[in-house]
């Protein structure tokens, strides 16, 4: 990416943070409203730790390790791809043909199109406190190699799911209303990957390791830094996770390059 590609990108974003907090008070009470709601499902997880002491070999820390990896790279992540969020809509009311007509790439355009800042805030405070709160309860050796690791894996953690916004958005140039898709291979995607995977099925686990590969983003992650004995893969997947990322995003972006050359306008 060219320097004044990058230039262009910043600037979008700055133009795009000052609408979404125009308003001050009102930002900052829908983003603690954000992090309320997701702070639900770190609530409920709590309550089971009263009870029990472990969740297949997982403790109450190692948990909360876990569903930090999840809202931090949401958090990062939703900064970059909201467009791609919401492109369903744009390609429903037609006004993504005007990225069509502009000189630039015209998936640099619709990545710089938006960014959900208070989703950003929201997802991105809870992982935070969340990675700060487990960090040093869970026994991991914060030596640079650990660190590098763990740096990368939240690159790779963002990429994945920014692929997946990609594929379903690239399906929009068939169908138009993915909405459906995006529930299924996103949202309920995410919300089995806030658990460690060895407690679903074995139709589950195959959906989350090479069908939406959620696991790669905190479950495997957190087997090289924890070796939890739960752990029924080969190590590869350990040592690969921060690298499927790039992997995924490669070929979801060549689908994506591929459906655009189809899309015709929904005339709206």
């Amino acid at each position: 990416m060219k320097y004044g590609t990058i230039k262009m990108f910043f600037y979008y974003t700055k133009i795009t943070m000052r609408s979404w907090f125009q308003y001050r008070i009102d930002a900052i009470l829908r983003s603690f409203a954000v992090f309320l709601r997701e702070s639900t499902s770190v609530i409920a997880i709590y309550f089971t730790f009263l009870k029990f002491d472990s969740i297949n070999g997982w403790n109450l820390y190692d948990m909360l390790f876990l569903f930090s990896l999840i809202f931090l790279t949401y958090g990062i992540m939703i900064l970059f791809f909201t467009g791609l969020r919401d492109f369903a809509k744009m390609v429903d009311k037609g006004t993504f043909d005007r990225f069509l007509l502009r000189p630039r790439g015209v998936l640099f355009q619709v990545l710089s199109s938006n960014a959900d800042w208070f989703a950003a805030i929201g997802h991105g405070l809870l992982g935070i406190i969340l990675f700060i709160l487990s960090a040093n309860k869970i026994g991991i050796d914060w030596n640079a190699l650990n660190i590098i690791y763990y740096i990368v894996t939240v690159i790779g953690g963002v990429l994945i799911q920014g692929a997946i916004f990609l594929f379903i958005s690239s399906l929009s140039f068939y169908f138009i209303k993915t909405n459906s898709v995006e529930e299924l291979l996103y949202r309920n995607g995410r919300k089995f990957a806030q658990y460690p995977i060895s407690i679903f099925s074995k139709f589950v686990q195959y959906l989350l390791v090479f069908i939406v590969p959620f696991a790669f983003v905190n479950y495997f992650p957190a087997q090289y830094l924890l070796h939890k004995p739960d752990m029924a893969y080969p190590d590869i997947f350990m040592y690969i996770s921060p690298f499927v990322g790039i992997f995924i995003y490669s070929l979801v972006y060549i689908f994506w390059r591929y459906s655009l050359r189809k899309y015709t306008s929904s005339g709206n």
